[in-house]
């Protein structure tokens, strides 16, 4: 029976803290570079220059396929959004982007949204609320607690919110595959999930939209977008769980 979690070592917790501060830079350099006006392709090339510039290669570029360097999904784009040169980018515009930065076989894994110029007061709560029950979540990543913990704390939070939990895409094990065991819905289910122990490492991400939780998928087999075209939300964090508080690897260390 294969293992529903990853212990790792400490020289692969080493290696993916490197990939993870990447990741980290990278998303910080896109927030202060997309801008009114640019194509969101303009701006997945210049992701694919700046993972390049740290000595890394897009995690996400061809898994399974995949032909950006970077998700970016504007407004009620969940996740998952193709960078386009007939997308361009608005004043108003939510802009949700998911970086992978693969480095030597380590994995970082990040997402954060904003907006571009003064967010509306709906949208101001949404994006408030969502990166709040990420945070949420991290604070039940303990050793000892279950992966349900993480689940419960991110509902909790969104509940409270009124916004809407999407429940077909989940948070999921990181470090060196994109993709490890376990996952973690932003929901409770009756799986409480393996017990958290320190060597894990898990990509927390919340996706909370402004009305309905229900999504659907673009025939290009990628782009996801809510049902009723509202706005969606996404952060993430690559996070360590530790024999004490869980470690935080994508906040960007100056």
């Amino acid at each position: 029976m294969a293992r529903d979690f990853v212990i790792h070592t400490p020289e692969e917790i080493s290696a993916i803290k490197i990939a993870a501060q990447a990741a980290a830079f990278v998303r910080e350099q896109l927030i202060s570079i997309a801008a009114p006006g640019m194509s969101t392709k303009e701006l997945d090339d210049i992701a694919g220059n700046l993972i390049a510039s740290r000595g890394g290669k897009s995690a996400f570029l061809g898994y399974r396929g995949y032909p950006g360097q970077t998700c970016i999904s504007l407004n009620d784009k969940v996740v998952h959004g193709i960078g386009s040169l007939e997308e361009i980018m608005r004043e108003g515009d939510v802009v949700s982007i998911d970086i992978g930065v693969n480095i030597a076989g380590a994995i970082g894994d990040t997402a954060k949204s904003f907006v571009l110029g003064a967010p509306a007061p709906g949208i101001l709560m949404l994006l408030e609320k969502t990166e709040e029950a990420l945070m949420a979540g991290i604070s039940a990543a303990l050793k000892g607690n279950y992966i349900r913990n993480i689940s419960a704390e991110i509902e909790k939070t969104a509940r409270k919110a009124g916004l809407g939990i999407v429940r077909e895409y989940v948070g999921h094990g990181c470090g060196t595959m994109l993709h490890e065991p376990p996952e973690i819905p932003n929901f409770v289910t009756n799986n409480r999930g393996p017990m958290l122990n320190p060597g894990m490492v898990l990509a927390i991400e919340p996706m909370l939209n402004l009305g309905t939780h229900k999504v659907y998928t673009e025939p290009d087999n990628w782009t996801v977008r809510t049902l009723d075209r509202k706005v969606s939300a996404h952060f993430e964090h690559t996070v360590l769980i530790t024999d004490n508080q869980p470690e935080i690897l994508t906040w960007l260390k100056t």
